[in-house]
């Protein structure tokens, strides 16, 4: 695994926008709020050759009885475990707080590589005399630095990169499955995270919203590498009247990108709600492979007859993707969480399919000798020919005298004839219409 350099800090230093400077990409979120950070973010991050994984952490309030606050503090006490370098980020213009002094002494005690980073130094030139002031937290020479700007961050990255151990790549090539875990807020999505990941990776709280930015974890086991994205619950744009919320659906939209399947988390207790479609086909725009999760499983009450009666409803309310497997799971006590993993590979597999041109004419042929292809006004539908364009999803493109004939009703014919054949289960499919000789349609 690659070497962990954590970012650590009271509130409001600046270590997101650092983190944000230093991978090169805005994936933590920055606001003058304080406790926008809640859980860790993990981003890539190279210099001098060396590749290690950059930690952005909550900010470390070391007295507060605040719920959140406390989870934050315990958060980044875990990153500093796992990490093989730690960044303390003070801030110039505050000087040192007696938090810093608290912070300091923690880390020290860790026994890691401790670089000291000096935030907030925004004019070029000799450091002010308050710079000098930081000597006294007795973890080694201050590095100044302006993580707005960027002055001073190749100095932070050459000192980073004197402590990092040799990283071996031999796994590099093997292929991560990336995994966005959404739904609407406080279905348990943290929740099946921790579970997944035997740490607390994620804060979790019944207060909705708790998550804010989108947190990977990487996890190996018998059916392959994943990484999971934990993503903030996604809500009614009516409810939404909080700045920092607005980028949190920003940052749930763009791990669905990210994704190559996503598990989109529906809580058993509730049912089905206008919003989970509105989250799943955040994924189906996006054609990514589907699948549903029932969460909170352990608490409904059951008969022999509940689980069938609750997929026969499902089916009809997500009949819109009528595709995506549909499992029952309990993030709480790990009820069919490795079925779960099964099921991801197993869809990760069919969005990445790819049939031979051959293979699919065969099926093309059997399809329309079966049901002749719609006529209108005395002309009739001629499918020459099919090939598959792309994967994820798996993309067909039809080559036909006229592209209005091919009503969607057919479409849709084809397409069961495709899955019935190929199973394609879990995955959306495209079509292209194209008329011969017009590449425009």
């Amino acid at each position: 695994m690659k070497p962990v350099v954590a970012i650590v800090g009271r509130p409001n230093v600046g270590k997101s926008t650092l983190f944000n400077k230093l991978i090169g990409s805005r994936l933590s979120i920055v606001d003058d709020t304080p406790g926008v950070t809640r859980d860790r973010i993990y981003g890539d991050c190279e210099w001098l050759g060396k590749k290690f994984l950059l930690v952005d952490t909550g900010g470390i309030e070391p007295y507060s009885d605040d719920v959140i606050l406390k989870q934050m503090r315990a958060q980044a006490e875990i990153a500093i475990d796992t990490a093989n370098v730690i960044i303390l980020v003070t801030d110039l213009t505050s000087g040192i707080v007696a938090a810093d002094s608290e912070v300091a002494a923690m880390l020290q005690k860790s026994g890691k590589p401790i670089v000291l980073c000096v935030n907030k130094c925004d004019s070029i030139g000799a450091p002010k005399p308050e710079f000098y002031e930081f000597y006294n937290l007795g973890i080694g020479d201050p590095i100044a630095v302006s993580s707005v700007h960027g002055h001073g961050t190749g100095d932070l990255l050459d000192e980073i990169v004197k402590y990092l151990p040799e990283y071996s790549q031999e796994d590099e090539d093997s292929e991560i499955i990336n995994v966005a875990i959404i739904g609407k807020p406080n279905v348990g999505k943290s929740s099946l995270v921790n579970k997944i990941s035997g740490e607390n990776r994620t804060i979790v709280s019944d207060i909705a919203g708790t998550t804010r930015d989108s947190t990977d974890t990487f996890v190996e086991n018998e059916f392959g590498r994943f990484n999971l994205i934990d993503t903030a619950g996604i809500r009614r744009k009516s409810k939404i009247n909080d700045a920092i919320e607005k980028f949190s659906i920003i940052r749930a939209r763009t791990a669905v990108e990210r994704a190559n399947v996503c598990v989109i988390m529906i809580d058993a207790a509730e049912g089905f709600t206008e919003q989970d479609s509105k989250v799943a086909g955040i994924a189906l725009e996006q054609g990514k492979g589907c699948i549903i999760a029932v969460n909170k499983w352990d608490a409904v009450e059951k008969n022999g007859n509940t689980m069938k009666e609750f997929r026969d409803k499902l089916k009809i309310d997500f009949s819109f993707m009528s595709f995506a497997p549909i499992m029952f799971i309990s993030a709480k006590t790990g009820q069919r969480i490795n079925k779960l993993f099964e099921m991801i590979s197993f869809v990760h597999t069919q969005n990445s399919m790819r049939i031979s041109t051959g293979k699919l004419n065969e099926v093309l042929g059997m399809a329309t000798s079966r049901v002749q292809p719609p006529t209108d006004k005395g002309k009739r539908l001629k499918i020459f020919y099919m090939t598959q364009a792309s994967t994820r999803p798996p993309t067909f493109v039809f080559f036909v005298n006229n592209s209005e004939l091919f009503h969607f009703s057919y479409q849709r014919y084809l397409e069961n004839q495709i899955r019935e054949v190929f199973g394609l289960n879990g995955t959306p499919v495209r079509f292209i219409i194209r008329e011969r000789g017009d590449n425009k349609k």
